[in-house]
């Protein structure tokens, strides 16, 4: 059986050769997990980089981009807006929310944990699910700052604890890039920067 390849990364923060670098991966779909600029700013030119890849190229605003910014990029240039969406590859359901959690910065992009909670809640039914945020699940090793200092999600994590997606993917969290940890049935990352080349049959 063929299998699928999903290339998901996050907090790119205008590091265009990074971007250029992953793009240049063979994958059947791309994720921006949020955060491909830094408040709002450099928005054209990641658009310019992102539409080599097209109608593969699915997209989430981070903290650091609203979601009217990123819908106005997608549709310029022919990418796909992944906030609140999700889509089929195979049998497997692939879903994603942007935005974070409040954070101390008064960034562009953050829900209160009710709204991302509500937000979350379409995805429930989804099986099998590859869930995608730019916020991790609060009280991980996927949110940690330092050793004592977490900054992730509260509803995030009750979801995955309840729901169980077979796969989780986040970013924001810089200091946890690459960071795994397994969530009950859940395969949890922060693909950061550096990204994660997912195989799904």
């Amino acid at each position: 059986m063929l299998s699928l390849r999903l290339l998901i990364f996050s907090d790119i923060h205008n590091d265009w050769k990074t971007l250029e670098r992953l793009l240049n991966v063979d994958a059947d779909y791309y994720i921006a997990a949020g955060d491909q600029v830094t408040w709002a700013k450099g928005i054209e030119r990641c658009g310019e980089i992102l539409k080599a890849r097209g109608g593969k190229v699915w997209v989430l605003p981070g903290n650091h981009e609203s979601a009217l910014l990123i819908a106005d990029m997608c549709r310029k240039h022919g990418l796909h807006n992944f906030h609140q969406q999700q889509f089929q590859a195979g049998k497997w359901h692939v879903a994603g929310l942007g935005y974070s959690n409040p954070t101390p910065f008064n960034t562009p992009g953050e829900y209160s944990e009710p709204q991302l909670a509500e937000r979350l809640e379409p995805f429930a039914s989804l099986n099998p699910l590859v869930l995608v945020c730019h916020a991790p699940p609060y009280g991980t090793t996927l949110d940690r700052i330092r050793p004592g200092l977490h900054a992730g999600s509260r509803s995030v994590r009750d979801f995955i604890e309840k729901r169980q997606p077979a796969y989780f993917f986040c970013g924001h969290i810089h200091e946890a890039e690459g960071v795994v940890e397994q969530i009950g049935a859940t395969r949890a990352q922060n693909v950061g920067k550096a990204g994660y080349l997912l195989e799904l049959e």
